[in-house]
């Protein structure tokens, strides 16, 4: 399935997030060029700011936004969740509700039932979450998503080494794959300065087959769509494809002898969909 495109026509490619109890640092992320601003109620504010932070969020979600704003609600083992989303639910500016740590689909059905259908975005941060990916996966219709919260998720699991959580993040990404989704885009990079490290971890990601990146600062935006976005003969590649099938509706060889299917040909509509986003040379 190629990725869905948001209400701005492109494929997000990066998501801001910024605490909700910061009504300043809001009103920036929502002019520093992401796709998706994500307004964090979780872990990017103390306790004695949760109330504060539900109720900024609502006022500002109280009217649209040109960009798409989703909402981290708390923690859905615990009793601020369940406010954060009645709190946010019928806000006209909400366009997601991001859930962490989620470990099993019911909680999504029952987020869903709460949200009235409300778009949701699962986030995966446990062991035991990633064991039941594709089931959270299909659980409910309104679940358009699914990522990885890599911190916590190192921390479950006793890892030291960036490459230990490859596996984890195949999982993710062939249980949003099998159950129709958007390829997920990779966790944060909690390194602000280093930019080069960045854009190195985006590459390994764009390898294992996400698709863009959160970002806890501004500066991370551009490094993240530099690295996700197709090169030129990746675009010459995708022309190809799309020419030849455009001739013949079953599958088919190119000249060079590569093989064309519908998966062929999807792969390379989604190319030539990211590259309306690259800057004139």
């Amino acid at each position: 399935m190629t990725a869905k495109t948001g209400k701005t026509g492109k494929i997000p490619l990066t998501w801001l997030y910024v605490p909700g109890d910061r009504p300043e640092r809001v009103a920036k992320a929502l002019v520093a060029g992401a796709d998706v601003v994500i307004v964090d109620l979780e872990d990017a504010v103390a306790a004695d700011r949760k109330s504060y932070a539900r109720a900024a969020t609502s006022e500002l979600l109280s009217d649209r936004h040109h960009v798409p704003v989703h909402v981290r609600v708390n923690a859905l083992d615990g009793p601020l969740a369940r406010l954060d989303i009645e709190a946010l639910a019928d806000r006209p500016g909400l366009a997601c509700l991001r859930l962490p740590k989620v470990t099993a689909p019911s909680q999504i059905t029952r987020v869903a039932e709460l949200a009235d259908s409300l778009p949701l975005f699962a986030l995966l941060e446990s062991a035991l979450g990633i064991e039941s990916a594709y089931a959270i996966a299909t659980a409910h219709p309104s679940l358009t998503g699914l990522s990885l919260g890599e911190s916590d998720l190192r921390a479950d699991l006793g890892i030291a080494a960036d490459t230990g959580l490859d596996w984890a993040r195949s999982r993710v990404v062939c249980a949003a794959r099998a159950a129709g989704l958007a390829p997920p885009p990779q966790s944060v990079h909690t390194d602000l300065y280093d930019l080069n490290d960045l854009a190195a971890s985006c590459a390994r990601g764009r390898a294992l087959g996400f698709l863009g990146r959160a970002a806890i600062h501004p500066s991370q935006l551009p490094v993240i769509e530099r690295a996700y976005l197709p090169t030129a003969e990746e675009i010459a590649a995708a022309q190809e494809v799309t020419k030849a099938a455009a001739t013949d509706a079953g599958a088919l060889a190119l000249p060079d002898g590569r093989f064309v299917d519908a998966a062929v040909v999807a792969g390379a509509r989604r190319t030539l969909a990211l590259a309306d986003r690259r800057p004139l040379a």
